[in-house]
């Protein structure tokens, strides 16, 4: 194992406050209320911060000038869809970020390891480690001095190939997969770790949207959103549930504001008040910029307590069916007979529900829910939008289903300008599960690996994410491979991951740049250095430019070219990562089964990822004549069997759910407690941040200036448990077999939240989340719902 000490260890994670380490950052830290819109000249002035401090700003500008452009690069950021490209720039101040991130003239050498140990590296916190540049060359740790060397490419290879080939059987290895990773990327690794044996496939999507593929999938036959971007066109009324598109994905923020302008209602649950869903100022709207003007976002607004999102969609349910009995509105009957089945039982489910039990669950009052259904009920066309505010939560799967049965009421299904929309995070996490990233394979996607190669592939289930770090903790996993990601600081229960990361053989991330999974060690480890979204990637005797594909949350697939030059000589694409681990490691593995390691060709699919696409096109639903497809203005549609009123449920009919309300959601539970001092605690992103890739100190439109460690709380709360705004807080979550989990020394925000609820960033909030709070039917944490206590800290301002 590692001679490093972990007890030098100094992040969060370990229950130790991070010293503020951006040298970068001169402003004292404060917060102040933010009085503009979202967008804006606010968006600009960011772009052209970030753009500078990557220190290549004519590159950073080339670079965005070609994003989400025909013959570019898709943004390496969100997964919202691409409009036509009418415009110079086709993206957002999220996307800016992501790029002026990648391009940037910061690199980390092996001169930087050289001076560096991995045990200082540690105490440095999650933006000064990434924002050291782009890595250039593979290297290895060296537990002897405490530092990463360099080491060939051929040799990382062979040592991952004798790590995998020396394991007890092939489900002690586990494969990760970040959404950033290309359709040509995901597909190659799932090929090559099935040929290996085993489906051990934790991935992002099992932290995030899960359970919109497991609810959709049960209610409609798909696990994908139905709408197209031209769907928010047309829509009457959009119903945006627990999301935040100013920071998340800002794009959608245009789409938003377009149908507001036309008159759409945009009726939004979220609990907290958010400056993206009230007011924004579109960048590429000359009038608005020059005059200063903005649009408002949100005709209604409804702030619900945490967890309780399922309860509000069904009070708007129960509140329908009151205007139907008032002669006031009419459910879709033709549709609800020829296409669907439930309705019946999903409504005596309703009528046996009180209006009590649902305002106590939703924080909301009847008014409120009466209020939304007035807009749905006079809408012809609605659009439900939805992101992790629903998903990371114990009764996720419910709240989506319950979301799509408020469509079906309406056929809002198989209709333009109207469908269920989940607004996925990274920008090819969709694409990856459609290739197969999937740890629960279907049977069809077995079938056809083997009829195409002719090799037997498993099929039992693998680990999803909190299954594999049961694993890794239980001695039943040892060597970890990440292709993306920051694996370490996106999982729950930081102090418990960390020790279960700590028991690995050997630790494999394909990266970028420097994160804290590359410092988190058990015997040995691997740091792959890999090219951005943004570079030009060469194959091939000739080095022929290659370009890779991705789909979106609206299902379009499109292509994406790098323009760039790559920031080392060194660096290898995803693809061709991928398939030196697959030849070196199949060529032991397989003989021993009595399979040519020649199966695949590896070699010849990297020299061409036309190659690729062909054995896509030829294994996965969909992508017939990939190639020729792929060349069309933004892609082409993978067509959804439910938007055409076609559903692949075991009845063939789109299934109504009657699942009864939780008996307490956590807010209810804590609220029962004689000891009053619990809150409801969600995590969530901070306006300078996209997933763990943190890139400032800075949230704009909640008023957060240099710093991160703050907790959102109701005023009346802070009122009530003796505090005070501006006070420093630990928090102190439930404890796991005698071990408490603690996050220490955040400052005290009084912000507009619920009563009972509280908010903070992650990954800082990871280490409160418990292993175990995770969806039974998802396996995604629960971390929009996490019981915490507040106890003065130690910390003075």
């Amino acid at each position: 194992m590692s001679s490093r000490d972990p007890s030098a260890d100094t992040s969060d994670a370990a229950g130790v406050d991070v010293p503020l380490a951006d040298p970068e950052r001169t402003r004292a830290p404060s917060v102040s209320p933010y009085a503009g819109p979202a967008g804006g000249w606010g968006a600009l002035h960011s772009v052209g911060r970030h753009v500078a401090h990557s220190r290549a700003p004519l590159k950073g500008v080339r670079s965005l000038l070609a994003t989400n452009q025909p013959h570019g690069f898709d943004c390496p950021g969100c997964a919202w869809g691409d409009a036509s490209a009418d415009s110079s720039f086709a993206f957002c101040e999220n996307g800016a970020k992501a790029v002026a991130w990648e391009v940037t003239a910061k690199r980390v050498t092996r001169d930087f390891f050289a001076r560096h140990s991995v045990s200082e590296l540690l105490t440095w916190d999650d933006y000064r480690l990434e924002d050291q540049g782009r890595l250039t060359e593979p290297m290895r740790y060296d537990a002897t001095c405490d530092r990463y060397v360099p080491i060939g490419w051929d040799d990382a290879f062979a040592l991952i190939a004798e790590r995998l080939a020396a394991l007890d059987g092939p489900n002690r290895a586990l494969f990760y997969t970040s959404g950033r990773a290309s359709n040509e990327a995901a597909y190659l690794y799932q090929l090559f770790v099935r040929l290996y044996g085993t489906n051990n496939f934790p991935d992002c999507s099992n932290m995030c949207h899960e359970a919109s593929g497991v609810g959709m999938q049960a209610s409609l036959g798909v696990s994908k959103g139905t709408v197209r971007l031209e769907d928010f066109e047309q829509a009457d009324a959009i119903f945006v549930f627990g999301q935040n598109p100013g920071t998340n994905h800002p794009r959608m923020l245009g789409d938003l504001a377009h149908a507001a302008k036309r008159g759409a209602a945009i009726v939004t649950f979220n609990p907290l008040k958010e400056r993206g869903l009230e007011r924004f100022a579109d960048p590429q709207d000359k009038r608005e910029m020059l005059t200063g003007a903005s649009q408002p976002i949100s005709s209604r607004y409804f702030q619900p307590k945490m967890g309780g999102d399922m309860a509000a969609v069904r009070g708007i349910a129960k509140a329908l069916f009151a205007l139907e009995a008032a002669g006031r509105f009419t459910p879709d009957r033709e549709f609800i007979a020829a296409y669907t089945q439930g309705l019946e039982a999903w409504r005596t489910a309703i009528d046996a529900t009180s209006w009590e039990s649902l305002e106590a669950q939703s924080g909301l009052t009847r008014a409120n829910m009466e209020a939304a259904a007035e807009v749905y009920a006079g809408a012809e066309r609605v659009i439900a939008t939805w992101a992790m505010g629903i998903t990371q939560h114990l009764h996720a799967v419910g709240s989506v289903r319950e979301i799509v049965n408020l469509l079906l009421l309406g056929g809002h299904i198989g209709r333009p300008g109207a469908g269920a929309c989940p607004v996925r995070g990274h920008s090819n996490v969709q694409g990856d599960r459609t290739m197969g990233i999937d740890e629960r394979a279907p049977a069809w996607l077995i079938d056809a690996l083997e009829s195409r190669y002719g090799v037997p592939m498993p099929r039992q289930p693998g680990h999803n994410t909190v299954n594999a770090l049961h694993a890794l903790e239980a001695g039943q996993a040892e060597v970890f491979i990440a292709l993306g990601g920051n694996f370490t600081r996106a999982t729950p229960d930081s102090l418990r991951t960390e020790a279960a990361m700590r028991r690995t053989r050997l630790n494999v991330q394909i990266s970028t740049k420097l994160n804290r999974s590359h410092l988190v060690i058990g015997e040995d480890a691997l740091i792959l250095p890999c090219l951005g979204r943004s570079e030009i990637d060469r194959q091939g005797p000739q080095a022929l430019p290659q370009a890779i594909s991705v789909e979106d949350s609206m299902s379009m697939v499109h292509g994406s070219a790098g323009r760039v030059e790559p920031a080392s000589a060194h660096l290898r694409s995803e693809p061709a990562i991928v398939a030196g681990i697959a030849e070196a490691t199949l060529a032991r593995v397989l003989p021993s089964r009595g399979i040519d390691p020649g199966v695949v060709d590896w070699q010849a699919m990297i020299a061409d990822y036309d190659r690729i696409r062909d054995e896509i096109a030829a294994v996965i639903p969909g992508f017939d004549d990939f190639n020729a497809r792929l060349h069309r203005p933004r892609g082409f549609w993978l067509a959804n069997a439910a938007s055409e009123r076609r559903f692949a449920t075991l009845s063939g009919r789109a299934e109504f759910a009657a699942e009864p309300l939780p008996e307490a959601v956590l807010h209810q539970q804590l609220a029962a407690r004689r000891d009053d001092g619990w809150l409801t605690l969600q995590s969530l992103r901070s306006h300078d941040q996209y997933n763990t890739t943190v890139y400032g100190y800075d949230d704009r439109y909640r008023g957060v200036k240099g710093q991160r460690r703050v907790l959102f709380v109701n005023p009346q709360d802070l009122a009530r448990l003796g505090l005070a705004d501006g006070e420093w807080v630990d928090l102190v979550g439930l404890d796991h077999q005698g071990s408490p989990r603690r996050a220490p020394a955040f400052r005290l925000v009084g912000y507009d939240i619920p009563t009972g609820c509280c908010a903070a960033y992650y990954p800082e909030t990871n280490a409160l989340v418990p292993l175990e709070s995770a969806g039974a039917d998802t396996g995604t944490p629960a971390s929009k719902a996490v019981a915490v206590r507040l106890e003065r800290s130690t910390r003075i301002a």
